[in-house]
């Protein structure tokens, strides 16, 4: 008896990447691999490109694009499909699911000449209510991880063919991906992987159904030259189509060939190491405690299926400012759909579906949150297409909702250069400001947390010392990028906002002043105590934000302290620079800056192409520092720069007012 492996690769770049990254990735990985594959047109495949990743590999590498087409059309390629810009389905609104699939179906039968019947689940994040908007689109099956099954109370050893699953009456199938597969190819050694599938066909298993991240086959720790140098692929190839125990079948012709196991419902849920990710960090730790205690008693496999971790969207509670940017984009899509379709253009939609990137919303050893150029992205693109909204359906100028469902109010301020949104939650701070002219948001930060990963800190330090940088695995890695002591992953206490205010008496220590209530007139907050009160007012004057702070009472205390939390494109890089106000440049956003009776200061940032000036009415002490976080990727722990921290101090007089102004200044 033969058995089938349905061999299939998934291969992504995050929307706003940069250029050279994709460029390594194609040379290293995607562009190696189709030469290969190329001189094997009986070896059949599957695969899948998520859209924006498509796009510039066709700009920039027409010729492999090329090459892929021509396998396509001779049959040995089957084309799966995904969302266009690779969301997570299961986090958008079911009308966005179904444009994002189309577009990408589109995308691929226009250049392919082949219409995707599989589709890709991002993530592999698995909720039933994403079967309707499949369906609809004329996806037949997908393929989630086989641990989806095991988590429903199926047996391992049925999971050799795919299943079916309904959702309103609507049916669609789903094959389970081998874990064993994926941890074998390309990870041991070319033959022992031919011999491990004559074994499953001798055992009379229908099919070994694998599907993983092509990055595996040239871009992870050592794989290049594994797979490509030493030739594994080549290897792998030439045994599987030597053996006459294992057949190549793409997904599309199993699937015509064979009938359902059955019917199956899965749980929510992702891969086993994603649903560790999606769990704040005690509860990882407490998680992870557990998974090594039922591996050392040699219980681990048989009671994975109940080891399940969190959720994936678990990540919009762990992480407020994931949750703010899924809310507004939640927000801009109803907007864009109660739009009369005629008012609707081809650009507004590729905006919404490029701020649904999967990548900047969540954070694991692979997420995108902790990376600003990934989020920007998302805010670029939202931006964008608010600012064309505005010209169509404008907002109200003002309006106080919930936005984000945390229980506290958001006060919006708009005109048709900038939108401000402060939060009523005592802290009375602006958790965005953002510039439809530039499409940037200044408060694109990221507060310092505590991650699981970083009690690992201590580890890594001795490793490296000890061992150099790094082991094989890059779930295992432990290495450095930039050196970090334990104390540089302290977590932050409170929200890194912009205008997040302190106050001193004449001898004490700096105090949060987070008690502020609401006043009574638009963008107003009062605070006070025993014989002082201070109010403080958010007003947009065109293209700049003011905060005017009004004290009264003699007993005020001694200084008023407010913090700038601003995330600019530039932030660690040689493009961002202070100006004084005489044109003096004292420094970059990556080195601290102190100023005294300081009146004006310019964050000049060509990548912004524009700048924000810090305009105050009295004089004031300036601190200005960056704000970096700690975390760990594949390839090491590493320092991200997040925002440029400035804090503003001055004394202030009873009956005083201060305005302190954020004026956008486009590049001319």
């Amino acid at each position: 008896m033969t058995i089938s492996l349905l061999f299939g690769v998934h291969a992504h770049q995050p929307v706003g990447n940069f250029p050279a990254v994709i460029d390594d990735a194609h040379v290293r990985s995607y562009g190696m691999f189709l030469r290969v594959m190329e001189r094997y047109p009986e070896f059949r495949f599957s695969v899948h490109f998520s859209g924006w990743l498509l796009d510039v590999l066709f700009e920039r590498f027409p010729d492999d694009m090329a090459r892929l087409a021509a396998m396509t059309r001779r049959g040995q390629v089957e084309w799966f499909g995904s969302g266009d810009c690779e969301p997570v389905l299961a986090a958008i609104p079911h009308c966005d699911r179904v444009t994002q699939i189309a577009t990408l179906s589109d995308k691929i039968e226009r250049c392919f000449g082949m219409r995707p019947a599989g589709a890709w689940l991002t993530e592999r994040v698995w909720e039933s209510s994403v079967v309707p908007a499949l369906v609809e689109t004329g996806i037949r099956y997908v393929a989630v991880d086989d641990y989806h099954f095991l988590c429903a109370g199926e047996d391992g050893a049925r999971l050799d063919s795919f299943y079916t699953t309904e959702e309103d009456g609507r049916c669609l199938d789903l094959f389970p991906i081998s874990e064993a597969a994926r941890y074998r190819l390309p990870f041991s050694p070319a033959a022992e992987a031919v011999a491990w599938l004559e074994a499953l066909a001798s055992q009379g298993h229908r099919a070994s159904i694998y599907f993983d991240d092509i990055e595996k086959f040239g871009i992870w720790p050592e794989t290049y030259e594994w797979v490509f140098e030493k030739g594994w692929l080549t290897q792998f190839v030439e045994g599987v189509l030597a053996s006459p125990l294992i057949r190549t079948d793409t997904f599309a012709d199993f699937h015509a060939r064979e009938k359902t196991r059955g019917i199956v419902y899965l749980p929510t849920t992702s891969y086993i190491e994603m649903n560790e990710w999606t769990l704040p960090a005690p509860r990882a730790a407490a998680y992870h405690a557990l998974v090594d205690t039922e591996k050392a008693a040699g219980r681990f496999e048989l009671h994975k299926p109940f080891l399940r971790g969190g959720i994936w969207r678990n990540f919009m509670s762990r992480y407020p400012e994931a949750n703010w940017m899924h809310k507004r984009m939640l927000g801009a899509s109803q907007r864009l759909a109660a739009l009369p379709a005629p008012q609707r253009s081809a650009a507004m939609q590729e905006h919404l579906h490029r701020a649904q990137a999967n990548d900047a919303y969540w954070h694991g050893l692979f997420g995108g949150l902790y990376l600003p150029h990934l989020r920007r992205a998302v805010w670029n693109n939202l931006l964008a297409l608010e600012a064309t909204l505005a010209t169509v359906a404008p907002a109200p100028t003002f309006e106080s909702v919930d936005l984000d469902h945390d229980g506290h109010l958001e006060t919006v301020l708009r005109n048709g250069h900038l939108q401000a949104f402060v939060r009523d939650d005592g802290d009375a701070t602006l958790v965005e400001l953002s510039s439809l002219v530039l499409a940037h948001n200044f408060g694109d930060t990221l507060r310092a947390y505590g991650e699981a990963y970083h009690a690992k800190i201590d580890q890594a330090q001795t490793a490296h010392a000890e061992h150099g940088a790094g082991i094989a695995s890059a779930h295992d890695r432990v290495a450095f990028l930039h050196a970090i002591v334990p104390g540089d992953a302290t977590p932050d206490l409170r929200p890194r906002g912009i205008f997040l205010d302190r106050l001193c008496s004449a001898d004490g220590p700096l105090r949060a002043l987070d008690d502020y209530r609401a006043g009574n007139r638009e963008g107003t907050w009062i605070a006070g105590g025993e014989g002082w009160r201070l109010e403080k007012s958010y007003r947009l004057e065109a293209d700049s934000l003011s905060v005017i702070f009004r004290t009264e009472g003699d007993a005020f205390p001694a200084l008023i302290e407010t913090e700038l939390n601003l995330a600019l494109p530039s932030c660690d890089g040689y493009g961002g620079r202070y100006v004084l106000a005489s044109g003096d440049i004292p420094g970059g956003f990556g080195q601290p800056l102190e100023l005294d009776e300081m009146l004006q200061l310019t964050l000049d940032d060509s990548e912004l192409r524009g700048a924000l000036r810090i305009e105050t009415g009295l004089p004031v002490r300036l601190k200005a520092q960056p704000h970096r976080t700690v975390s760990q990727s594949e390839a090491g722990f590493e320092k991200i720069m997040q925002a440029v921290c400035i804090a503003l101090a001055w004394s202030p007089l009873a009956g005083s007012e201060q305005r302190i102004t954020l004026r956008v200044i486009p590049a001319t």
